[in-house]
């Protein structure tokens, strides 16, 4: 009897242990978990329930007080919060992966042969379209023109957009289907010429002349091209990402996609500017749900470098009869950002130029007068004055850069700005100092969105070859714990998301990912082979 009794007791107080559990749908355990939290602390499991971090401590302590319906042993593998792209193109990746990729081509030549392979593997196009030329990348690194092209594709029309995104190279056929002339003038735009005829190249502003005759994608094509770009981004640990200036049709279309569990990546969308979509968004108002962030107008001050249309405070050190242009005048400049303060919209203004920046950094200035919470921010802000770098601080404006800019750009920029103008371009480390955070994205497809080319390019300033030997203007490397910041919780702060994600905190949703090596770790040279192994959104695997 005695047997019996406590063996009942033993078996009453076990089962009393359990049910005072809470319910959790997955524990996680066995890791080295990066926070991100205050204060940058890690822990080997944590607990998830309904797409929310419950808890985060030790095995042990969690499974005393979680029943867990799943666990995922992990083996010591390192987990970090879902990455983060504050500054990209998503809808414009997953187009661009319809289309010719011309990246890395190392001739014109090359340029030519991809485009052939295309066009065989596509024989149904009515444009031959493609993406990532850079003339910098060929011997000479002229400006091409429309010769080859016509040559090759003479009954086609041809649309190339350059790497950066601020040029076209289009051929003879296209310019006749979008009637550009010799006298075809585009305010903050170029239609370049040779011996008085256009060359086929259009810079910035002037694409618009061939984009008005380009046939557009409907919202079925766009659908492909989200879920496409979705598959590719969570594959390289991405569980929130941006589109920098679409319209409200593409937001609402995300949001629907969304809503309906197609699409389970976050979205931070900007509203491109623009009469229409000012009077749309600024009547309707801010709006948030958990998956998409829509607060911020995308703003263009100037051009590329690559293509001479950054907007310089004086001339470039390779063409001496340029600086560059802005893309709208001063006035309507300061007309809009006046009309995002009277709101409660961001303004985040592409920056490349040294007077790009300069005068953005005093129109926001005008306006934000001092310290405030608006979270203004300045995309790029690649060449930045050294006497103008304060004006972060004083006006609390967010730097949003993206680290392969430089190590893309460092074998030509010198080039471009002068051996002086250049120790002011791709200055992560000046910027980081005056609020105490940046946000770190790619710009993909400018770039490749693989976030960890950025912590790569970010903490060693060299490209995929390790090149240079001791790294790229290292005075401006930033540490890694500043740079998982920065494409973490930082990120989540530009994009007012801070609140929802960005670490592993509890109450905060439960977007992670596990890689393959610790990032925190590992020698330089290991970082970019770094794999993903998962990816996880919302409490949900992913990938």
């Amino acid at each position: 009897m005695k047997y019996s009794l406590l063996l009942f007791s033993t078996l009453f107080v076990a089962l009393s242990a359990c049910s005072s559990k809470k319910k959790a749908d997955l524990l996680v355990k066995n890791a080295r978990v990066y926070t991100a939290d205050s204060s940058f602390s890690t822990a080997s499991a944590f607990v998830v329930k309904d797409g929310i971090f419950l808890a985060v401590g030790s095995a042990d302590s969690l499974t005393a007080l979680y029943d867990a319906d799943s666990t995922a042993d992990l083996g010591g593998q390192p987990v970090y919060p879902g990455l983060y792209d504050p500054h990209a193109h998503f809808l414009g990746f997953g187009q661009v992966l319809s289309q010719a990729d011309l990246v890395g081509a190392e001739s014109y030549d090359e340029v030519i042969e991809r485009l052939k392979t295309f066009y065989q593997k596509n024989p149904q196009v009515t444009w031959l379209t493609g993406r990532g030329w850079d003339q910098n990348d060929w011997p000479g690194e002229a400006f091409p023109t429309k010769e080859k092209l016509d040559a090759a594709f003479p009954n086609v029309p041809v649309a190339l957009t350059r790497v950066d995104g601020h040029a076209l190279l289009v051929n003879s056929k296209a310019l006749r289907l979008a009637q550009v002339t010799p006298t075809s003038k585009v305010a903050g735009g170029e239609v370049m010429l040779a011996n008085a005829q256009p060359t086929g190249v259009l810079v910035d502003n002037a694409m618009q002349l061939i984009r008005r005759v380009l046939p557009r994608p409907d919202n079925a094509d766009k659908t492909k091209m989200l879920l496409a770009a979705q598959k590719a981004c969570v594959a390289l640990g991405l569980t929130s990402v941006s589109d920098a200036g679409i319209s409200p049709d593409e937001i609402n279309l995300i949001d629907s996609l969304q809503k309906a569990g197609q699409l389970k990546i976050r979205d931070y969308a900007m509203v491109s500017l623009g009469e229409p979509n000012l009077n749309y968004f600024l009547k309707r108002g801010p709006f948030q749900t958990d998956r998409l962030t829509v607060r911020a107008f995308k703003l263009y001050a100037d051009g590329a470098l690559g293509s001479r249309g950054a907007c310089l405070r004086k001339p470039y050190s390779d063409r001496a009869d340029t600086g560059g242009f802005l893309l709208l005048s001063p006035a309507e400049l300061e007309r809009v950002t006046k009309l995002l303060y009277a709101s409660n919209f961001q303004a985040n203004t592409h920056c490349i130029g040294d007077s790009a920046n300069h005068l953005m950094l005093d129109l926001y200035g005008k306006l934000l007068k001092g310290k405030n919470d608006r979270r203004w921010r300045i995309e790029h802000a690649q060449v930045v004055s050294p006497d103008d770098v304060w004006k972060f601080n004083r006006y609390s404006i967010i730097p949003s850069v993206q680290p392969t800019h430089a190590t893309s750009d460092m074998y030509w920029a010198t080039e471009r700005l002068g051996s002086v103008r250049v120790k002011g371009a791709y200055a992560f480390n000046d910027l980081l100092k005056q609020n105490k955070l940046i946000a770190f994205g790619s710009d993909f497809p400018v770039e490749h969105p693989n976030p960890l080319f950025g912590f790569h390019s970010a903490v060693a300033r060299q490209d995929a070859k390790n090149f240079p030997a001791g790294g790229y203007q290292m005075e401006n490397a930033v540490d890694r714990k500043s740079a998982l910041l920065a494409m973490t919780r930082w990120a989540a702060y530009a994009n007012f998301e801070d609140k929802l994600r960005g670490s592993i905190s509890a109450g905060k949703q439960a977007d992670f990912v596990v890689l393959d090596r610790d990032i925190m770790t590992v020698p330089n040279p290991q970082l970019r082979q770094t794999k993903v192994k998962q990816t996880w959104i919302g409490g949900d695997r992913v990938y």
